[in-house]
């Protein structure tokens, strides 16, 4: 169904230990929606991520994913910055076929299809030309593009991303966020996006979730960043 859920998270309390970040988050995300998870910085947007991932645990309430055909929902996570080790002589291709581990037994070859899978995923993004090249040796546009394409190697019903344009130039930033919309608009994923940057979020997503002194607000873009909207829930002036 169009409007069927995907996550649900019904009072969930996000946080580490004892101290909590954020305590009480009750929303929904839509099956095929784009949605913005916008915050300042330490409002929780990361820590209400990782949670959503089971990284860390909530400290309370409950976070529900709807089956697919009967089956567990699969996640796909983009960090903000990546991980890997420059010492180790990954190339993009390799580091996009790292989302097959899922689907592949430990000790079995990665087969034809999977190869092939990788590949379509490196296309989808853009980054096929790519698929040679270090990793390592990548730009940081470039960079964001080959993790997304790892994520898509998962083949995910969710996919979430923190701050996938921080840190890099204007011209990658478009670059990357016109791969978001034309992935969401073809594969009609369902893709949470955490970003600072308004503008950005403002020309992508359909729905926004805005974390502001732990409140949780929630629906559509044209509602909640419109600059009225905006102002109150900022409590700034603006010109």
């Amino acid at each position: 169904m169009k409007d069927e859920s995907v996550l649900t998270l019904d009072h969930v309390a996000v946080g580490y230990g004892r101290h909590v970040v954020l305590p009480e988050v009750s929303l929904a995300l839509r099956r095929g929606s784009f949605t913005g998870l916008l915050g300042a910085n330490g409002s929780g947007k990361s820590s209400l991520i990782r949670t959503i991932l089971g990284i860390i645990p909530p400290l309370g309430g409950r976070v529900e994913f709807a089956a697919v055909d009967g089956k567990p929902h699969v996640l796909a996570y983009t960090p903000q910055r990546d991980s890997l080790d420059p010492l180790y002589p990954f190339s993009s291709f390799e580091v996009v076929l790292m989302g097959a581990c899922g689907r592949v037994r430990p000790g079995r070859r990665v087969s034809h299809a999977e190869k092939e899978w990788a590949q379509e995923c490196l296309r989808a993004t853009g980054a096929d030309q790519l698929s040679r090249t270090l990793f390592s040796q990548l730009s940081g546009g470039q960079k964001q593009r080959v993790l997304i394409a790892r994520a898509l190697a998962t083949k995910p019903g969710l996919l979430l991303l923190d701050e996938p344009t921080a840190g890099i130039d204007a011209a990658a930033r478009q670059a990357v966020m016109e791969v978001l919309r034309r992935i969401h608009e073809q594969q009609h994923l369902t893709i949470l996006m955490a970003s600072h940057d308004l503008p950005i979020v403002r020309a992508s997503v359909q729905q926004v979730i805005w974390l502001h002194h732990g409140r949780v607000l929630q629906g559509p873009v044209q509602e909640l960043l419109t600059a009225e909207k905006i102002e109150e829930i900022l409590d700034l002036e603006m010109d």
